[in-house]
């Protein structure tokens, strides 16, 4: 097995956002429904270990439920990491 196919890459997709007091998070039991930001038709941000890379949109194929990539996210020269361990 190759280097690169021991890497690990945690992948988050973000479908929307709240804020409540952490009182009213503790009292929320199974089945809890959070009212997030977003409306059903808005993009999703995917995330590549906490950063963002891409935005898509949820689709469900059956009783799946996946994210298509409609844009790959192009990171700015000074961000990019510059191979010395940074």
């Amino acid at each position: 097995m190759s280097r690169v196919e021991r890497i690990s890459v945690d992948i988050s997709v973000v479908l929307g956002k709240s804020e409540m007091p952490v009182h009213q998070l503790l009292r929320m039991g199974r089945g809890a429904v959070i009212e997030l930001n977003a409306d059903v038709h808005d993009d999703v941000e995917i995330l590549a270990n906490d950063i963002p890379i891409a935005k898509g949109e949820v689709t469900v194929i059956g009783d799946k439920v996946g994210v298509r990539i409609k844009e790959v996210l192009h990171r700015a020269s000074s961000e990019k990491s510059t191979g010395s361990g940074e």
